[in-house]
């Protein structure tokens, strides 16, 4: 199977370009539920995790499930070595598998997190320049609302719900979009004409966009 290539637009001297980023794997796999049981696993122990977070503090929750993690590793290793003891056999660590394993980080793995890292920030930082020094006026008021939408946002919702909301739409908002692809698109291709339409009106309604593009083009 062929994977998709992510990308983030940016903004470099006043032209759009695409920035590719590297095919996107196991995240994906898990977002879209290709293997139920294991998106079931992550999508419950990280909303539990979460749910623990918004009654508990960071540290507590922590220390509680490290606690619950040692517990149950100190517990199976010695119900292990008793049952080697009775059944006389020598079979070792239980965990040497993974106690094998490496856990470190390649130089090409760290490499292609640096690519990642700095293409978002790259894409982020441009956007924002573009936004708050008001390189297009109607983007920026839009933005602008956006923000003041957030403010009631956060005065509803505290991060840890803003959180979790977002949690649970990354694992049901992807399925539920690939199962209505053509009828989502639809809709949205209608609010996208209809956004359109109104931001043309505003730009020609606005003499300042025109008088920046004038200036430009000089």
């Amino acid at each position: 199977m062929v994977k998709k290539q992510n990308s983030r637009y940016s903004n470099g001297n006043g032209n759009y370009s695409r920035v590719d980023l590297p095919p996107r794997g196991p995240v994906e796999s898990l977002i879209y539920w290709r293997d139920v049981k294991k998106s079931a696993v992550v999508f419950g122990g990280g909303l539990a995790i979460l749910l623990a977070m918004s009654l508990f503090s960071l540290i507590s929750v922590f220390s509680y499930l490290s606690l619950l993690a040692l517990a149950g590793t100190i517990s199976f290793r010695i119900y292990k070595n008793v049952l080697q003891a009775v059944q006389k056999t020598s079979e070792g660590q239980p965990f040497k598998e993974y106690l094998d394993m490496d856990l470190t980080l390649s130089q090409e793995k760290v490499q292609q997190l640096t690519t990642v890292a700095v293409a978002y920030v790259n894409a982020l930082s441009t956007g924002l320049r573009r936004l708050f020094l008001v390189e297009d006026l109607v983007d920026s008021i839009k933005f602008g609302v956006l923000l003041y939408w957030l403010t009631y946002v956060g005065a509803i919702f505290n991060g840890i719900t803003c959180v979790m909301i977002g949690f649970v739409a990354l694992f049901t908002l992807p399925k539920v979009y690939e199962n209505n692809k053509q009828s989502i698109d639809t809709h949205i291709e209608m609010v996208r004409s209809k956004l359109q339409e109104i931001t043309e009106k505003v730009k020609a309604a606005v003499p300042l966009g025109k008088k920046a593009e004038t200036d430009k083009n000089k």
